[in-house]
C-alpha cells in the first residue's frame, strides 16, 4: 500500500459506500441479483468453526526485569501507586524508536495490538524486533486487525511459527486471496460483520512501559515515507496505567473475535514455508540502522538514550483508561449507541470551563457531538477545531461529510482550522496545489481541556468511531503535558493551518491564510477541483454519516 492510501477509514466502509449507493440508486431486483452473483463467486468461503483459542494473561512475574526497575526508578515515591508516569511522543522518528528500544529491552513479555502492521520497511523492522524478542525467551503476543493485512499472510504465519510467539487476527475476512479492496468486494455478503474494526494501537513491555496512542506501524507514521507522512501523537506511560491497558490487551485477546493465524492459513501454508518466508522478507530489515534526531520538538531525547541511564523522564499524573469492549464488533449490537470511549471524551468536553482544543483528522460530529459543543459554547467557553483540510485529507468523502457541519459549528462559536498542505509556509503556493517537501497529514487524535486535561487515543471524532470501530485511549489530569499539547495544537508549534469563517451573513465561507504579516482571504475552498468535487457531491449524497 502507497503512503496517500486510506489509513484510518476502513476499505470495507470504502466498498460499502459504494454499495450504499447502489442500493439507493439501483431497483431491488438488480441489488438482489448482484449480490447473489456476489455470493456464487464467493462460493463457500467461510471462517473456521470450532476454533481453540488458548487463554492467557498478561505476564505478572516481571517485577525482577531490567524494564520494571527502570520503571520505579523513573516513578517519584509520592506517585503512591495511584498515578502513572507519562511522556508524549510527538516526533515520528522518536515514536518508532521508542517501540523498538522497549522490545530490545524486554525480558519476559512483549503485547501488541494494532489496527495495521504495513508491509514496509517499518512494518518489517517492527516484526523483526518481535521475532529477536521471542530468540531470547520473550513471550510475544501479537493482534492484528485483519482488514489491513492483505497479502500479509506468509509473513505474518511465519513470525508467529516461531518459538514464543503467538499471533491472532482481529475479525478476519474469509477471503484471503488478492488485495484489500477485492477481498472486500469478495465479502460484500457479510458486509455488517467486516465493516466492524478493532482501531486499537498499543504497545506493551514487561508489563511496564506502554505506547499507545494515533499511530499504526507503517513509514508515513514514523516519518519514513518520503512524500506523504502524518502528524500524530502517542504518549508512552509507566505504572497504575500499563496494568489498566494490559487488561484491555487481554479482553481483546481472549475475545471470540481473535483468530490465531494458523487457523486462516493451515490449509495453504506450512510453519516451514511461512518460517522461510519471514526470513526472507526481513533479512534486509535491520533495526539497527534507523536515524533518530537528537531532541523532539518538546525538547526530549530518545527513549533509548534514557533507558540505557536507568531511568526515563515522566511527568507523574492521574490517568483514566477509555476503551471499548471488543464486543463492539458483535454484529447484533446496536449500532446507534456510541461507545465508550466516545462517550468518555464528549464528558470530558462538556466539563470545560474554559477552553476545549480538539484535533481530529476524520471530523464529522454527528448530532450528540453538536449538542455538546453546542452546550459547552453557549457557556461561553472557547472551543478550537483542528482537522484536515481538502488537499491534506486522504479520504476526501469524509472531509465532504465534515464539511457539511462547518456552517453549524461557525455558527455556534467553535473556531475551526484546517491543515494547509506543505509548502514551506507560502499560503499562496499551498491554495493552488504547490507543494515544496513532504505532505503532512493530520493524524493525531487528541484534546486539551481548561489547560489541565488532555486526551490521546484511536479515536476520530466521527460516527465510525462512535458507533462500528472499538478505540481506545487516554484521559489525564496534567497541566505540564496539556500545556505541551497545547503548544503544539496552536502557536507558533502549530503547523500552517487555514482558519475558516463564515462569510456573507453567514451564507457562505472564507479561508484566511498567514503569509509572514499578511493575512491572504480565499472566498472559494483551497484546492478544490470542481471535476472531482461535483463526482463526491453525487456520491456523498448516497453516503450515510455511519459509513464515513
Amino acid at each position: 500500500m502507497t503512503a496517500s492510501s486510506t489509513r484510518l477509514l476502513p476499505i470495507a466502509q470504502r466498498a460499502g459506500l459504494r454499495l450504499a449507493g447502489w442500493a439507493q440508486a439501483v431497483r431491488p431486483t438488480l441489488l438482489a441479483f448482484v449480490l447473489a452473483l456476489n455470493a456464487v463467486l464467493v462460493g463457500c468461503a467461510g471462517l473456521p468453526a470450532n476454533v481453540q483459542r488458548p487463554v492467557s494473561q498478561a505476564r505478572a512475574d516481571v517485577t525482577d526485569t531490567h524494564l520494571a526497575a527502570i520503571a520505579a526508578a523513573s516513578l517519584p515515591a509520592a506517585a503512591d501507586g495511584q498515578r502513572s508516569g507519562l511522556r508524549l511522543l510527538p516526533a515520528g522518528d522518536h515514536a518508532f524508536e521508542a517501540r523498538i528500544a522497549l522490545a530490545r529491552a524486554a525480558q519476559k513479555s512483549i503485547d501488541a495490538q494494532y489496527y495495521e502492521i504495513a508491509d514496509d520497511v517499518s512494518g518489517r523492522q517492527f516484526l523483526r524486533a518481535l521475532a529477536d524478542a521471542a530468540a531470547r525467551g520473550v513471550r510475544v503476543r501479537l493482534l492484528v486487525d485483519d482488514l489491513h493485512a492483505a497479502g500479509e499472510d506468509a509473513l505474518l504465519a511465519g513470525l508467529a511459527a516461531r518459538p514464543n510467539v503467538e499471533l491472532r487476527m482481529f475479525n478476519p475476512l474469509a477471503v484471503r486471496s488478492g488485495g484489500v479492496a477485492q477481498r472486500v468486494l469478495r465479502s460484500v455478503n457479510e458486509f455488517s460483520r467486516i465493516n466492524r474494526r478493532m482501531h486499537n494501537k498499543l504497545f506493551l513491555a514487561d508489563n511496564q512501559f506502554a505506547i499507545t496512542g494515533g499511530r499504526n506501524v507503517a513509514d508515513e507514521y514514523f516519518d519514513r515515507s518520503g512524500s506523504d507522512n502524518f502528524i500524530d501523537m502517542d504518549l508512552l506511560a509507566a505504572g497504575p496505567a500499563v496494568r489498566a491497558l494490559s487488561d484491555v490487551f487481554d479482553g481483546y485477546w481472549n475475545s471470540e473475535h481473535a483468530y490465531p493465524i494458523q487457523s486462516l492459513v493451515a490449509e495453504s501454508l506450512t510453519p516451514e514455508q511461512a518460517r522461510r518466508h519471514f526470513d526472507a522478507a526481513v533479512q534486509q530489515s535491520e533495526v539497527t540502522d534507523f536515524p533518530v534526531t537528537a531532541k523532539d520538538l518538546l525538547g526530549q531525547t530518545s527513549l533509548a538514550t534514557q533507558l540505557a541511564t536507568g531511568r526515563v523522564e515522566l511527568h507523574v499524573a492521574a490517568v483514566r483508561v477509555l476503551a471499548d469492549a471488543p464486543s463492539k464488533a458483535d454484529v447484533d449490537v446496536q449500532q446507534l449507541n456510541d461507545g465508550a470511549v466516545m462517550t468518555g471524551k464528549l464528558e470530558l468536553v462538556q466539563s470545560a470551563r474554559n477552553e476545549v482544543l480538539l484535533a481530529s483528522p476524520y471530523f464529522v460530529p454527528g448530532r450528540r457531538t453538536l449538542d455538546v459543543l453546542k452546550q459547552v459554547t453557549d457557556s461561553r467557553v472557547r472551543v478550537s477545531v483542528m482537522t484536515n483540510s481538502l488537499a491534506t485529507t486522504d479520504e476526501p468523502l469524509v472531509h465532504a461529510g465534515y464539511a457539511r457541519y462547518r456552517t453549524a459549528l461557525l455558527g455556534m462559536g467553535v473556531a475551526l482550522f484546517e491543515l494547509m498542505p506543505g509548502s514551506n509556509g507560502d499560503a499562496k503556493a499551498a491554495a493552488v496545489g504547490e507543494r515544496h517537501g513532504s505532505l503532512g497529514r493530520l493524524h493525531a487524535k487528541a484534546a486539551v481541556v481548561d489547560g489541565r486535561w488532555l486526551y490521546i487515543g484511536s479515536m476520530n471524532m466521527d460516527r465510525r468511531s462512535a458507533h462500528s470501530n472499538t478505540e481506545m485511549g487516554l484521559i489525564v489530569d496534567s497541566p505540564e503535558l496539556a500545556g505541551q499539547l497545547a503548544s503544539l495544537l496552536r502557536g507558533d508549534r502549530r503547523p500552517p493551518a487555514y482558519e475558516v469563517r463564515s462569510a456573507n451573513g453567514g451564507h457562505g465561507l472564507q479561508w484566511i491564510a498567514k503569509d509572514g504579516a499578511e493575512s491572504i482571504v480565499y472566498a472559494q475552498e483551497p484546492n478544490r477541483r470542481w471535476g472531482a468535487q461535483l463526482r463526491l457531491s453525487l456520491v456523498s449524497a448516497f453516503v450515510d454519516e455511519e459509513l464515513l
